[in-house]
């Protein structure tokens, strides 16, 4: 399987480029910038900006599937629509399905609401980015892409691979005791699986 991702050199793209080198899929990163000493050698790169439609549509015409792993710098969160709608439409033009890596602010909460609205799991000082997600999904919903979207669980940061992970639906997937986490590593098995397997739903949550 061909897999281009975008946003090769985040702690999720490379995640996810390394799971599906793992795998034997042959993986294109499109950087913005320098290909990182990290990058396996086995992957192709690409230098070009995210919002260049011609260009991502050029490159993500060769691929099977499309990872979009972007994730905006402190400051430039509103930069997220246009950056999502981008991919979008490169997507659409190349006809190649993309699968967006989120946030969890957009899931429903255990006690009701979004996960936005509840501090346990959004604290103040990350609304800005968890805002960004929503927007993120907001501009996938009308678009007649061919996407998905997977919200990680509320904390979700690099730790072990496990292999093991609970997929949900639009809700949030927490623990018996409320904490809701995910690794890294193991939302790339996620993601992986869902590429090799795509599901009905456009919208989905992992968590352990």
């Amino acid at each position: 399987m061909k897999i281009t991702v975008v946003g090769a050199a985040g702690m999720a793209g490379s995640r996810i480029v390394a799971e599906a080198r793992r795998r034997g899929h042959h993986v294109t990163a499109v950087l913005p910038g320098p290909r990182p000493d990290t990058l396996p050698l086995e992957v192709t790169d690409v230098r070009g900006d995210a919002t260049d439609v011609e260009l991502m549509t050029k490159v993500f015409a060769d691929a099977d599937a499309v990872v979009g792993a972007t994730r905006p710098a402190p400051g430039a969160e509103h930069t997220v629509t246009a950056v999502t709608t981008a991919l979008l439409d490169a997507s659409a033009a190349a006809k190649t399905r993309i699968l967006f890596i989120g946030g969890s602010a957009p899931l429903l909460a255990p006690g009701g609401g979004l996960v936005f609205d509840t501090p346990e799991y959004v604290p103040p000082a990350w609304r800005t980015i968890a805002a960004a997600s929503i927007a993120q999904l907001a501009a996938c919903r009308p678009h007649t892409a061919d996407w998905a979207y997977v919200s990680p669980a509320a904390l979700f940061e690099p730790g072990v691979r496990t292999g093991h992970y609970r997929r949900g639906g639009t809700s949030l997937v927490v623990a018996p005791d409320g904490t809701s986490r995910v690794s890294a590593e193991d939302l790339a098995v996620a993601v992986l699986d869902e590429l090799e397997q795509p599901a009905e739903e456009r919208h989905f949550s992992v968590g352990y």
